[in-house]
């Protein structure tokens, strides 16, 4: 077995979710995932969401490139990051906030728990 993994979107059965109902504030934000990876702590794949505001906070490290869409994150101290293609960042354990999809957001992601 090669330890190059290579898989397209269409191979991957997408997961559909929404944020909590407790951390919603406002719209109704909801998921699609296309999780390429799962294991020892590590999750990769694409997630996509469509408009709305919800509260989140991170106890793993993320690294997330944007492909599409127009996204806001807020911090707990109020400053806002505007999130458009091409933009990369880290959210870190600890990290407290809210996300604000503007209009539909695709990005893929890497977790390590």
């Amino acid at each position: 077995m090669s330890d190059l993994f290579l898989r397209v979107l269409t191979s991957v059965a997408p997961e559909e979710d929404a944020p909590p109902a407790d951390r919603v504030i406002s719209g109704t934000p909801r998921f699609t995932t296309w999780n390429h990876e799962d294991r020892d702590g590590l999750y990769c794949g694409i997630w996509e969401s469509t408009p709305g505001h919800w509260r989140i906070s991170y106890d793993e490290w993320e690294f997330c490139h944007i492909l599409s869409g127009h996204s806001i994150i807020t911090d707990a101290d109020g400053t806002e990051y505007e999130l458009k293609a091409g933009d990369s960042f880290i959210l870190r354990p600890g990290f407290t906030g809210s996300w604000k999809v503007i209009e539909t957001t695709r990005k893929e992601y890497v977790i390590r728990t």
